[in-house]
């Protein structure tokens, strides 16, 4: 699920998520909208779904936009809701732009990411990874 842009539309996504939940699936995916622009409402609806609807939520989280510190307080909120699947991804590109370029004290690639998890959580997080079966277009390999 995308969250959505306005209040209506939260309220209609939770009626769906409850209506869906009763037909038990294993999880269900709440993205990290790009450059990290849904953060916070990502966040409060993979808590809420996890809270009050009893699924399992995967959570994206990107490098986009964010320093580490910030992915180091966004693990630790995600860990306090109970939320034990991550997507670990390095996000989209910044609107306007053509380059992939990190921001300061920030992570580079998604391997970062994952790497960053583990070295704070273990094996607490069970994290996926999405890749190029032919390569990442900006790969040099």
């Amino acid at each position: 699920f995308f969250p959505p842009k306005t209040e209506a539309g939260m309220d209609n996504l939770f009626n769906r998520i409850e209506k869906m939940t009763s037909l038990e699936p294993l999880f269900i995916d709440i993205t990290w909208g790009a450059g990290g622009s849904t953060k916070e409402l990502s966040m409060t609806l993979c808590e809420y779904s996890q809270k009050y609807f009893g699924v399992t939520v995967l959570m994206h989280l990107t490098c986009t936009n964010l320093k580490i510190n910030e992915i180091k307080s966004i693990l630790q909120s995600a860990k306090d809701a109970g939320i034990k699947n991550i997507l670990a991804l390095r996000g989209e590109l910044n609107k306007g732009s053509f380059i992939w370029e990190p921001i300061p004290d920030g992570l580079s690639n998604a391997i970062d990411l994952v790497k960053l998890i583990r070295q704070l959580y273990g094996d607490y997080f069970c994290i996926a990874v999405a890749g190029f079966p032919e390569g990442h277009p900006y790969s040099k390999d």
